[in-house]
């Protein structure tokens, strides 16, 4: 009987993962230019951390979520998102006693949801994400924004729309709440369970439901735009003006509400605009809390961030035909004639790779023909090769397979060789 795959979840390959690498090394590169370090927290976390964190009227916690309980009949959750697992560790180990403060943190790792598997949205998917904890400054959401642009446009993508929001502080979202419970109040009943649902607890919810986008309720609902007080209007003037002075255009968009209970404050998507990708699509999305790490046994202190799908990225560079040739290709491969040839062939490759050279070999018994082509498959940039002849002379054959000149050189001698000609 075959065992398949999960559904909503993939195998990446070897020729994938080297794309995979690329744009982590270029999201790692970045994290270092602004000064942003790794935190690396567990794939499940007790359940109660994402239903205080997240929030319990979210679809995460209440349809997505991966819930068991383990053999102590503790309710574990494999993590469905990255910023609630880096609060509880700043939490649980007192990073907010650091001397570097804010704390800048980035992690990578797969996340979890239950949701209908489809292009660019699996049940198991890889996140990049950062957190920017301990700072109220205005300044580090325009940073963070601008970090995530840094990282598209060094892998390759243009097209992009940025699009902001502000969510205001909690004595305005109180206020557009209200506003918003006696808008959809009237005709709830039109609207799908799970709005009814949400009216009281939620109605941001609501805007963002996709049963019932195309309701006419919608285009009329109050905007969060009318209802912020003077210090989040302010602090929203303030991110706007330190993206024009970054020179990162930006469109406001009062409509644009995140998944996800704790934001508050700034908000905002990257999009893709690319006719070969479809529709605008929505690359990441992040924005600013405030309450999460008090709600989880902090101090009363606030954070921004952003989570960043690797698959979604990719995709996004492959219909932007931005994909690179990240295939290095081997610097040696050793063709080897005869069984003893094989056998002193296993010391020099080891001599090869403690120089820091890539190297390989057949294993399979391969005519030297068949040998040749392999080295060719794998873009050797030099072979070395090794029979009675050489093993007589001490000398080993290296030949350039871009240009097919070829030259003896002392066994002893190859790997410090294929360095210098490296150089």
């Amino acid at each position: 009987m075959n065992i398949n795959i999960p559904r909503g979840t993939q195998d990446v390959l070897p020729e994938q993962a080297a794309h995979w690498q690329y744009v982590e090394d270029i999201a790692r590169e970045i994290s270092h230019k602004y000064n942003y370090t790794e935190i690396r927290t567990p794939i499940f976390e007790a359940t109660e951390l994402f239903q205080r964190g997240v929030g319990d009227t979210t679809d995460i916690v209440q349809k997505e979520m991966y819930t068991f309980q383990d053999r102590s009949g503790r309710l574990i959750t494999l993590r469905p998102e990255g910023t609630a697992p880096v609060v509880r560790s700043y939490v649980e180990n007192k990073l907010h006693g650091h001397p570097q403060q804010p704390l800048k943190l980035y992690y990578f790792g797969p996340m979890f949801r239950y949701e209908r598997p489809e292009s660019g949205r699996m049940r198991q998917f890889y996140q990049f994400g950062i957190e920017a904890i301990g700072s109220d400054d205005p300044a580090i959401d325009a940073e963070v924004i601008a970090m995530a642009m840094d990282i598209y446009e060094a892998c390759g993508l243009d097209r992009l729309k940025l699009v902001i929001n502000s969510l205001g502080d909690k004595e305005s979202r109180t206020a557009h709440k209200n506003a918003l419970i006696s808008h959809f109040s009237p005709r709830i009943a039109e609207f799908c369970e799970d709005c009814q649902a949400r009216l009281e607890q939620n109605p941001l919810r609501i805007l963002d439901c996709k049963v019932d986008r195309d309701h006419p309720l919608q285009e009329t609902a109050p905007a969060i735009l009318d209802y912020l007080n003077e210090d989040s209007q302010r602090y929203f003037e303030k991110v706007q003006r330190l993206l024009t002075q970054m020179e990162i255009p930006f469109v406001i968009d009062a409509n644009l509400v995140r998944g996800l209970d704790y934001y508050t404050n700034t908000s905002f998507e990257i999009m893709l605009e690319e006719p070969e990708f479809g529709a605008i699509t929505t690359l990441t999305g992040g924005g600013r809390y405030e309450g999460l790490i008090e709600d989880l046994g902090g101090p009363s202190i606030s954070g921004i961030g952003f989570g960043l799908s690797i698959e979604r990225l990719l995709m996004a560079l492959e219909a932007r035909g931005a994909l690179p040739d990240v295939n290095r290709g081997l610097d040696v491969y050793l063709v080897t004639v005869g069984d003893v040839a094989a056998e002193k062939g296993a010391g020099i490759l080891r001599e090869l790779r403690a120089e820091g050279l890539s190297a390989d070999k057949d294993y399979l018994g391969k005519k030297v023909k068949a040998q040749f082509k392999a080295a060719d498959r794998l873009r050797a940039a030099y072979t070395a090769i090794l029979g009675e002849e050489e093993l007589a002379s001490g000398m080993v054959k290296l030949r350039d397979m871009s240009s097919g000149e070829q030259e003896d050189i002392p066994m002893k001698r190859l790997a410090a060789h294929v360095r210098q000609l490296q150089k």
